[in-house]
Formats: structure tokens, sequence, C-alpha cells
């Protein structure tokens, strides 16, 4: 199995009370700390622009300006987003955008790429919020154009959603035949199959086993009518991390981490928030408890996870224990 690690932006309000004057700050060293350490692959943001549980006025940096300077401030690490919601910027000019950040990063970048599913911020910022069928129809016809600028140099398509005639991506981006894909979701009749297509990766549910296992099936369904190789697929799964050496330090990591977001959601909503947000996770116990659950989920075929720490602007400690205890026992 291998490992990437999401960078606090601001969008899971994992920068709550530090002055918005010291966020670069403290995501850089983040991600210096992940590009040191050799057993983190990647690291991750997302493509937010609103924060959740609920929109507020806290900070969400955005995703592509920090993939540039991820870019310029790092030299081995990966760099990727979960994921990138197509319909958030014209797909010819994120094409260029990428193949822009994959040179700066010297060949290591990453395209995670959804449909966008946040009504909220869809509204605010002026996209409206189309149905499903739309958002996953332009999904297709995006990746579309990126797989024919980052080949050709160029992209032509007549489509339903999108029109671009003789777009120019040059130069082209640093890793040959263009970045790899990561389709998101697990949308069984549409995104699975958009995936089937296209993807070098997927990106579903690993906290329950038997759904990812679900999930497998169908995408090995599409790629048999497609006619691609499933097993040239590595799927990926998202985990939320509470690790303790303890129950009593976990319970402590889940309410420091409510008492930090309490004064924007409200102590109410700020533990609900973080009961739900470790709900049922696989990355959520102590060292022994989380590798016997992801191990049950890599036996089933995951092979790439990307952990999120919610306290990590604050206190690494537990990114710490989960690499000296975790993460050697999976990898």
């Amino acid at each position: 199995m291998r490992f990437g690690i999401f960078i606090p932006q601001g969008w899971r309000l994992d920068l709550v009370g530090l002055d918005p004057a010291t966020h670069w700050e403290v995501m850089r060293g983040l991600a210096a700390r992940a590009d040191a350490n050799p057993v983190w692959e990647s690291l991750w943001v997302y493509d937010h622009f609103h924060t959740v549980p609920e929109p507020s006025e806290e900070a969400t940096h955005e995703a592509w300006t920090l993939m540039s300077a991820f870019a310029a401030t790092t030299t081995r690490v990966r760099l990727g987003q979960m994921c990138t919601a197509i319909s958030y910027r014209n797909p010819a000019y994120l094409a260029k955008v990428a193949a822009t950040v994959d040179l700066i990063s010297g060949g290591r970048t990453e395209m995670g790429i959804g449909g966008g599913w946040y009504e909220h911020e869809w509204r605010a910022y002026g996209y409206g919020f189309p149905t499903a069928g739309e958002r996953l129809g332009r999904l297709d016809e995006g990746v579309q154009i990126f797989r024919q600028a980052w080949q050709t140099g160029t992209a032509t398509l007549d489509g339903r959603y999108y029109r671009v005639d003789g777009a120019i991506v040059r130069p082209l981006p640093a890793q040959e035949g263009g970045l790899p894909l990561w389709i998101a979701g697990g949308g069984e009749k549409k995104t699975l199959r958009i995936a089937a297509k296209y993807a070098n990766y997927t990106n579903f549910a690993g906290n329950n086993p038997d759904e990812f296992t679900h999930k497998s099936e169908i995408l090995r369904t599409h790629c048999a009518e497609v006619g691609t190789d499933f097993d040239a697929i590595v799927r990926s799964a998202n985990f939320n991390v509470a690790i303790g050496a303890t129950e009593a330090e976990i319970e402590q990591r889940k309410s420091e981490h409510a008492a930090r977001i309490a004064p924007v959601l409200g102590e109410e909503k700020a533990r609900a928030y973080v009961d739900n947000l470790n709900n049922g996770g696989a990355a959520v116990g102590t060292p022994e408890q989380i590798v016997e659950k992801l191990s049950a989920v890599r036996d089933r075929g995951l092979g790439y996870a990307i952990f999120n720490f919610p306290e990590a602007a604050y206190d690494t400690s537990g990114i710490e224990l989960f690499e000296r205890e975790v993460l050697p026992a999976l990898s």
C-alpha cells in the first residue's frame, strides 16, 4: 500500500484560530515535513471554496494556487487535489494550468478530478448547480480535453457541454502523456464508468470493506464493457485519522478538535461534526486497531490510502505516532 497526506488549507476548519498571515508558513512547513519523509508518496489539498460542515468566513485556500506553491517549495513528494471540480474552471484552461504546475514540480503533479457536489459554493460563485448527469457529462468531456491537450499540445472538442477549437497547451507537461488521472467518486452508473474509461487511479469509500468490494466489482464490470484493464487502475480511498495509544488519548484528541472549531460552529455542532468525521472510520483507534481495519481493506485491493489529520496545523504528535506504528505495518 502507498500513502498520501492532506495538508490543512482551511476547508475542514483546520486552520481556525491561526492568523491568516501565518497560514502559508504552516502549510509550507507541513509540506516540507512530508517531502522529507519518504513514507509519504504524496501530499494533497481539497478543491473547495467554502468551509464544511457549513460555509463560514474562515479561510479556505485555493487548490491550484497551492499546487503551484508546493511545486516550487518541495523536491520529492507528489502533489494532488482531492478532487478538482471539473466545472469550476474551463477544462482547456485547467489543462494549461496543470501542465505549468507539472513543469514547475519536475513532473510530480497528479490530477484528481470529479464532478463536484458542494451546492452552496457552486451557486455562490455563479456556476448554477446542474443536475448530477450534467456534472458527470462535463467530467467525461473535460477529461477528454485533458488527454488531447497533454498528449498532442492542442485540444478540439465539439461536445455537449464544452467546445474548444484548437486550444494550444504548450509546453506539454513534464510527464510523458500527461498527469495521472484520479477519477474520484463512487457513483456506480456513471462515475465508475468514466473511471473505467480514463482513470489511472480511482478514489471511493474505504471505511467499509464490503462497500469497497462492491464498488470494486462495479468498476471491474465497467472495465470489461469498455475494454480497459481493471488491474491497471490503482484503487485509493481517503481516511480521517483520530489516533491515540489508548482510548482516553483518542477521546482527548477528538475533544480538542471539537473545542478548536466550537468558536465557529458552536459547541453542539462542533462535537457532532467531529463525531460524524470519525464515525466508523478505519483510521480511528489505537495503532493496532487501525492496522487491523486498514489491512482488511488493503487485502480487498486498496492500493493507496490518503490520510487527513484534522489537528495537523496545531499538533503533529498524531502524525508521528501514525508514521511510527501504523504505516510500517501496512507498507
